[in-house]
């Protein structure tokens, strides 16, 4: 099985066998409210295009992905883990739950619950611009994906880190993750800008920003073919 392969099956939620993701986090006791990303839209704000180009001036470019041994899920710790340093961190919910809390709308949690979600709707998932409803029972319909895929990180330099700042890297709400159609997800694979861009055209420049965004904070590279992709739309950006 490819390594692409892989970190599509570790994305997919309902795919849980060597993936270990806890889809239920422990709840807060009452008076703690946890922390939560921001939502984001489908569409692309004014000055996107000028966000990119200075972006752009930011990252580091290798000519191509190197190919570096040794990549599984567990290097970046324990699925959708709590214990981490940044939004949300430590807030008695784990990851996939803080962020599917904060992108749906109107999100439903089991019982007395204030962790687990079990439905809401994706107004405008990003990446095709359609409405969806999430429901727990088919939960691969609406997936979390990291813009930066966490194969990726480890071949353009993540393999180097302190095992935390890996941890850190996967559960980085604020930055890196956000919930998608799940297809669209799966279709992504571990690719960059250089394969890869939305169907929705509105959010492509967002997406390109918001991937070199997390490059630039996590001191990670990006391909040339990456940064020929993002050039070649950012004429289209606002």
């Amino acid at each position: 099985m490819t390594r692409r392969l892989l970190a599509v099956l570790c994305l997919a939620p309902a795919v849980l066998t060597g993936c270990t993701f806890p889809l239920a986090g422990a709840d807060p006791g009452p008076t703690t409210s946890p922390s939560r990303p921001s939502a984001p839209t489908s569409s692309t704000s004014p000055g996107t295009g000028k966000a990119i180009a200075a972006a752009l001036r930011q990252v580091r470019v290798l000519g191509q992905r190197p190919e570096v041994p040794g990549y599984r899920r567990d290097q970046f710790g324990r699925a959708w883990t709590d214990d981490h340093s940044g939004l949300g961190g430590h807030n008695g919910c784990d990851t996939r739950n803080d962020v599917l809390a904060a992108q749906l709308q109107e999100p439903k949690y089991r019982g007395k619950s204030r962790c687990v979600v079990i439905a809401g709707t994706l107004l405008a998932d990003p990446y095709t611009g359609k409405r969806l409803a999430f429901r727990k029972a088919k939960a691969s319909e609406i997936q979390i994906d990291h813009i930066y895929p966490l194969s990726r990180a480890w071949d353009m330099g993540a393999s180097s880190w302190p095992a935390q700042r890996r941890v850190d890297f996967a559960n980085d709400e604020a930055t890196n993750l956000i919930a998608v159609d799940g297809p669209a997800n799966a279709s992504k694979g571990d690719s960059g800008p250089g394969e890869w861009l939305p169907i929705n055209r509105n959010y492509r420049c967002t997406y390109a920003l918001r991937y070199l965004q997390v490059a630039h904070k996590w001191s990670l590279p990006i391909t040339t073919a990456d940064r020929n992709s993002v050039k070649s739309i950012t004429h289209l950006c606002p």
